[in-house]
């Protein structure tokens, strides 16, 4: 699957493309044996517990907040039930 998620980085604009590039190099190295591949249109890791998202001006980091405490989940952005994120507008 990770031609699928070649084609999804290097089909989006900058600096959306670099954002996913290091983002997506920070996933491997810290889980090294976790898989990656595109669901839900996105690049997810580990069967959906993690993805990253080109947006239109920004790139989204998401995290599963089931069993995170409401203050942790406090920390992320958005409304979900079971998944928030992070906006990311920037490579610095």
């Amino acid at each position: 699957m990770g031609n699928q998620v070649d084609v999804y980085i290097e089909k989006q604009k900058s600096p959306q493309k670099e954002i996913l590039q290091e983002v997506r190099k920070i996933f491997i190295e810290t889980l090294p044996d976790c898989q990656e591949k595109i669901m839900w249109g996105v690049i997810t890791f580990a069967d959906g517990k993690f993805y990253i998202a080109a947006m239109r001006n920004r790139v989204h980091v998401g995290f599963a907040v089931t069993g995170l405490s409401d203050e942790e989940i406090g920390l992320f952005e958005g409304n979900g039930k079971t998944m928030r994120h992070i906006k990311v507008p920037t490579i610095e």
